[in-house]
Order: C-alpha cells, then sequence, then structure tokens
C-alpha cells in the first residue's frame, strides 16, 4: 500500500459541479482530494480487504441471530423494549439489506483491522461508487496512470444487481434524508440511480415532508403509498420518534431493515469478540461497564478480558454504542488520552472498550479503508484520511488504484 503524488485532473471541479458532486469542497477546505492516491497490489485487495470484509459480514449476520435471543445483550445495545419484536420480525422475515460499509486500519501488510461497521446509513457511497472510478477513467486516458490500472469498485453495478434480486420489475421504491444535507443527498441519489438502471421507480421525498394517512399507512409529499422506503435516517433515532409506534402497521419495507440496528451499534464489536475471540480481522473489545465492574471489584474479569488486558492497556479506544463521525470517541495510551473528539453529542451513551489498532501514516494523514458490502458481499472501497487519529465528518476521500 503506498500513497503516490499525482497531478490532478484539469477540470474535475467543473466535472463535480456537473454531476452535482456539490461537497466537494466543504466549508473551505478539500473533501475530495486527487493530488494523490492509494496504489494497492491485487493481492493486498483481495486478501487483505475483499474476502475479510464478506467473511466478517457473515459473521456480523450470525451475531444478529445471537444478539436477538439475547434479552441481556439487547439491554446493552440499549435497544427499546417497545420495539424489540420488530426487530427481531424484520430478522425472521428476512427483509432483505441492501448495503453496508466496514471501516477497516489497514497498511497492506499485516490483517485489516475492523474497527467499526456503518451498516444501517453509511454515506460516502457516490464518491466510493461513481466519482473515483470517473477519476481513473480519466487519469488513465490521460496517461497518468500505467495502462492496465485497475480500481477495486464494482460498487454501482452490485447495487443494480442486488435491487434487481430483491424487487420485481417495475415496482416502486421511495428514498428518503434530512433535507438541505448535500451529501446525504449525493448517497440517496446514487442508490436511486442504481434502482432506476434496475427497472424500478425511485421517487424522493424529504424525510419531514412523510406522512401518515388515516389508516396508518407512510405517504409521500404528493401523498402516495410507500410500499418500500429506503431511509438514510438511522434506526436508533427512528426507534425513538413517534413515527416508530406507526412501523409494524405501516406495511411498508424498510431499507436498510430494522434487524440493521443490531448491526450500527458499536455494541457489535464486543459481541463479534465473545463469539469469535481470536479472528485476525477482530480487536479485542468489551462492554465498558464490564471493565468498570472488574475495576471497583464487583466482579472478577472474564477469561477473554484477561487475556486480553495487556493489549488493552497499552491502548485502547473508548466509544459510545451509538456515534456518528468518531464524535465522542477518546484514544488512550499507556494511561493517557492522546486524542479526543470535540464532539460530545454521544457521549452519554454506553460505551465500549477496543483495543487500539493505530491507523498507517502517509505524509502527515491516517487513511481508514471503507470496504462495501452490497447484499452479502464486498464490492469496492472507499478511502478517506485525516490528520487526527479520529476520522470525522470533514476527513478528505482519496481516490485509489490497484497498480498494473
Amino acid at each position: 500500500m503506498q500513497k503516490i503524488t499525482l497531478p490532478e485532473r484539469p477540470h474535475w471541479r467543473d466535472h463535480a459541479q456537473e454531476v452535482g458532486f456539490t461537497f466537494a469542497d466543504m466549508h473551505g477546505e478539500p473533501y475530495w482530494d486527487e493530488t494523490s492516491a492509494y496504489a494497492f497490489t491485487l493481492e493486498q485487495i483481495e486478501t487483505g480487504l475483499e474476502d475479510p470484509a464478506t467473511a466478517l459480514h457473515a459473521m456480523c449476520r450470525e451475531a444478529v441471530a445471537n444478539i436477538i435471543g439475547d434479552e441481556s445483550l439487547l439491554d446493552r445495545l440499549a435497544i427499546p423494549e417497545a420495539h424489540r419484536d420488530l426487530i427481531a420480525d424484520s430478522w425472521k422475515c428476512a427483509d432483505p439489506e441492501i448495503y453496508g460499509r466496514f471501516d477497516f486500519a489497514f497498511d497492506g501488510q499485516g490483517p485489516a483491522k475492523l474497527l467499526e461497521y456503518n451498516a444501517d446509513t453509511p454515506t460516502s457511497l457516490y464518491e466510493s461508487a461513481a466519482f473515483q472510478w470517473q477519476w481513473l477513467e480519466d487519469q488513465l486516458a490521460a496517461g497518468v496512470l500505467d495502462e492496465g490500472s485497475d480500481q477495486f469498485n464494482g460498487i454501482h453495478e452490485a447495487l443494480v444487481a442486488r435491487f434487481g434480486e430483491v424487487f420485481e420489475t417495475a415496482s416502486d421504491l421511495h428514498f428518503t434524508a434530512v433535507a438541505n444535507n448535500p451529501e446525504d443527498y449525493g448517497t440517496v441519489e446514487a442508490m436511486g440511480w442504481a434502482a432506476r438502471e434496475a427497472g424500478l421507480g425511485a421517487h424522493y421525498c424529504d424525510l419531514d415532508k412523510i406522512a401518515l394517512s388515516d389508516d396508518g399507512q407512510f405517504l409521500d409529499d404528493e401523498d402516495r403509498r410507500i410500499a418500500v422506503l429506503f431511509k438514510l435516517y438511522p434506526w436508533e433515532d427512528l426507534l425513538r420518534d413517534d413515527y416508530a409506534d406507526h412501523i409494524a402497521g405501516s406495511g411498508c419495507l424498510f431499507l436498510e431493515p430494522a434487524w440493521k440496528a443490531l448491526l450500527s451499534n458499536k455494541g457489535l464489536l464486543p459481541v463479534l469478540w465473545q463469539m469469535f475471540e481470536g479472528h485476525p480481522n477482530l480487536l479485542p473489545a468489551f462492554f465498558d461497564a464490564d471493565i468498570a465492574d472488574v475495576r471497583t471489584g464487583r466482579s472478577a474479569p472474564s477469561a477473554a478480558l484477561a487475556r486480553a488486558e495487556a493489549q488493552l492497556e497499552a491502548g485502547h479506544v473508548r466509544k459510545p454504542i451509538l456515534s456518528r463521525e468518531g464524535a465522542s470517541v477518546s484514544i488512550h495510551k499507556s494511561g493517557e488520552v492522546i486524542e479526543q473528539s470535540t464532539n460530545t453529542d454521544y457521549a452519554h451513551h454506553p460505551h465500549i472498550i477496543q483495543a487500539y489498532a493505530p491507523l498507517p501514516e502517509f505524509d502527515g494523514f491516517r487513511p481508514v479503508v471503507g470496504a462495501w458490502i452490497i447484499g452479502q458481499a464486498c464490492a469496492g472501497i472507499g478511502i478517506r484520511e485525516d490528520r487526527s487519529r479520529i476520522t470525522q465528518d470533514l476527513s478528505r476521500f482519496k481516490p485509489h488504484y490497484i497498480i498494473a
């Protein structure tokens, strides 16, 4: 894995405006940054990222079945009791999943280490699936990249295939996101584009304009019934909204399905470690409450915690079970806090402790590799980097390529 300085395409910003990539620069800083790119070998992609991501997703599905049958785990993940049946029914009915994104620490040498799973509402989809592919084609045409260079990016094609697999041709789908958020809209439009290419109807409606009919069905801003809804709005918030009481009786299929609430929760990480301790792509992870009980003498450490104690003392990350864009995350090393997020919006949630896997550093920036799961297989990657050890909402997106 290398970071290679490359010339920018002369008119890429004009192209970004033409295709609606309006958030390529945000708050006076570049979000899309093609002054350099990350280069991989095919072996690093296939063995280091693609295969592990696909395997991890299968493990996550095993974890769902485990969590649903365990009330104590549902408590630890702070799943509202009133909607546990909704989640369980969603799983039992095999409500279809469309996409998700694993975030990995990966240096191209050792095993990729799972940092978290954005299984419900991951963004950066458009730039991963479309804009970086256009970058590859343009740079190949310009002779900037060697002939035969490639990219691990079948994301759009996989989305089209997935929508075609799940829904009958001409089915009507609705897509929603919070209004006036260009990045969220970019993700939703990328999904709608794939659905339309699969022969489906794709209608957009701002989240705050969705209404409820007298007979309990969800309606869009033109009073059309919503039978299928892709919502870029997290289940942890939706399950705490008043509208959640109407979901079960609405007859509406939600994408992502309600059972994904168990995978987008960072409480998943200690569950995975409990189930698959020692897996090369996992980091030791535990519920903070369990560690606090050991420290205060209320309980003895479990065998797994005892085995991981030295690694956790050397370095660990404290994360809320519900958090976005690195908010309320802190990194501890040898008893000291070496970095913490200034955003404390999620600090009130229960926390987990995860062993610290330092991100590789290139020119002062630290990349996180996002591996996209479409259906149940990994279909591509996107990379974001930051000078901080904590990837945040304004971290830069970097293109990548596979060396010819």
